[in-house]
């Protein structure tokens, strides 16, 4: 189960950190030894002092930033949502269906690209499973959730797009999700060869060579 909070026993009375410091950058950091601790240790068994001892800072410094432990989990969890907004965003660049249907097999492979060069996120996901389901109840996680879906339903209910296609599209979704993502279906099957198998059953479904 998640702890939803670590700050009963140190409470964010510290002064904040240096004005001049770069803030986001330091978010970053923060994030970026989370998720190491997290795929290294567990969820569970990191707490804020172990991030905030391997970032050399204290735990008032962290709680600068993020409100408890489980609000860094989301962070890192909301990485993976931005890698499905900018598939999103640059489809809805395009004029029409038309050109969006044209657009969506290299939009897919660019995101399979992305789940892959950033894996660490994939690995956190299916290491620390229970931690995540206790984020559903987030107000932001379900905001995040409810945008995509709202953007994937849009998107497969276009009149524009031939149907065979939009079940090409959800299938290709599908295969995204089930083989790569979160509890992945194959998380038997090593990461690397996951990723050329989802990249190959998309590119099957569109008629598309490797």
């Amino acid at each position: 189960m998640v702890a939803a909070t670590e700050r009963t026993t140190d409470p964010p009375s510290d002064t904040p950190p240096d004005a001049s410091a770069d803030q986001g950058s330091t978010r970053e950091r923060i994030l970026d030894i989370a998720l190491e601790l997290f795929t290294e240790r567990g969820y569970d068994k990191t707490s804020i002092r172990d991030i905030a001892e391997r970032l050399g800072t204290t735990k008032a410094a962290l709680y600068y930033h993020f409100k408890s432990k489980a609000d860094i989990l989301l962070e890192l969890h909301l990485r993976l949502h931005e890698l499905g907004e900018r598939l999103f965003a640059e489809l809805e660049a395009l004029p029409d269906g038309n050109a969006r249907a044209e657009a969506w097999p290299g939009l897919v492979d660019e995101l399979i690209t992305a789940i892959d060069d950033n894996r660490e996120l994939v690995a956190l996901h299916q290491r620390n499973q229970s931690a995540f389901e206790e984020l559903h109840d987030s107000e932001r996680h379900h905001a995040a959730n409810d945008d995509i879906e709202r953007q994937v339903r849009t998107l497969l209910a276009s009149p524009d797009i031939p149907a065979a296609v939009r079940v090409r599209m959800a299938c290709s979704i599908g295969a995204v999700m089930g083989g790569l993502l979160g509890d992945s279906l194959v998380e038997d099957v090593p990461h690397e060869q996951r990723v050329a198998l989802v990249r190959e059953a998309v590119a099957d479904l569109f008629g598309r060579d490797n």
